[in-house]
């Protein structure tokens, strides 16, 4: 089969887009897959024994990605504590549906309280999962964000980003302002078209991309040519 060549920001929403709306495929699904394919992975890069994982998730999908990574981790009974940047009345869509599952099957989330809240999390993580931002972003982070991402690259715990380290421009491969430094990406569908620039393996690490379902109707065009 020919590999998918690396894909734009557009390239990706686009999928996504018509995967849902011309095929009827549930975000749910795809998220679901994604998910699981980066937990089987988080699970062959720390080895075989369990592993005590932090994951940080943002509002969007990518949140929604890492609460998945939370669910399959805890059924093989890995120690999860899940950290999202807002309060769970400001999620919506697929994510708030993962935080109502994880809230009901007892999991060990809240929103970040502070500074010394993230650091005792970090402090106590193995892993670091990144679900902070996805492919989107087109602004450099400030604020509170970026005071999150400095403090996990701050920490020196091995971080999976899920996608793509999150501050990465997804075109460019440039840190927009700051990025997280991952020692493993799980770039969903394929890889994408920045981590290819000079100097953006310092920010993803090892790139493993993770197929999450989408039909080859909606890939073939993007499939190399040789």
């Amino acid at each position: 089969m020919t590999p998918l060549r690396p894909l734009s920001r557009d390239e990706v929403r686009g999928i996504d887009a018509r995967a849902a709306d011309e095929l009827g495929l549930p975000t749910l699904v795809l998220m679901e897959n994604a998910g699981r394919g980066a937990a089987e992975c988080l699970r062959v890069a720390a080895g075989p024994d369990a592993r005590r994982v932090l994951i940080l998730c943002g509002p969007g999908n990518n949140g929604g990605d890492g609460a998945v990574v939370a669910r399959h981790l805890d059924a093989w009974r890995w120690p999860v504590q899940v950290r999202w940047t807002v309060p769970a009345d400001r999620l919506r869509g697929d994510p708030a549906a993962q935080h109502t599952i994880l809230d009901r099957s007892g999991f060990d989330q809240r929103p970040l309280a502070d500074a010394d809240d993230l650091a005792a999390s970090l402090s106590w993580a193995d892993w670091v999962v990144d679900g902070l931002l996805g492919t989107g972003l087109t602004r450099e982070v400030e604020g509170s964000l970026r005071a999150v991402i400095e403090a996990v690259n701050a920490s020196g715990k091995p971080v999976l980003a899920l996608d793509l380290p999150s501050g990465l421009d997804c075109d460019t491969g440039q840190p927009l302002g700051v990025a997280i430094r991952a020692r493993l990406t799980t770039s969903f569908v394929a890889r994408k078209r920045g981590f290819d620039a000079p100097g953006a393996a310092d920010w993803t690490g090892t790139v493993q991309v993770v197929e999450i379902g989408v039909p080859g109707l909606l890939l073939d065009p993007f499939r190399s040519r040789i």
